[in-house]
C-alpha cells in the first residue's frame, strides 16, 4: 500500500452562499459535521471549516491513495445528498499551528 497522502477537497453550496437552509438542509449538514469529528477523532482529518461569507468550504485529509481520498470526498453527506459541490486536489501540508 502506498504511503499516506494529504488531499483537499473545496465544497460550493449549489445554491449559493447566501441560501438559507431548510429542516432538512441543516439536517445533511450536522451529517456532514459528525461525519468530518468523526474522521477527525480517528486522526483521518487535518483541518475543516467554511469561510465565514460561506462563499466555499475545505476539508484537508489524509489517505492512501486518490481512489481512497475520491471515495472520502464522494462519500460525503453534503455531496450525497446535493447540497454541494467538491473539487478534489492532492495537498502539501507545509505549515501547520501546533
Amino acid at each position: 500500500m502506498s504511503k499516506e497522502s494529504a488531499f483537499i477537497y473545496v465544497l460550493k453550496l449549489v445554491k449559493g452562499e447566501l441560501h438559507e437552509f431548510s429542516p432538512t438542509e441543516e439536517a445533511v449538514i450536522e451529517e456532514h459535521f459528525d461525519r468530518l469529528k468523526k474522521a477527525l477523532a480517528e486522526g483521518k482529518l487535518v483541518l475543516a471549516g467554511p469561510c465565514k461569507d460561506r462563499a466555499f468550504g475545505i476539508v484537508v485529509f489524509k489517505a492512501q491513495s486518490k481512489k481512497e481520498a475520491e471515495k472520502f470526498m464522494k462519500d460525503d453527506p453534503a455531496l450525497k445528498h446535493g447540497l454541494m459541490t467538491a473539487e478534489l486536489h492532492p495537498f502539501h501540508v507545509s505549515l501547520v499551528q501546533s
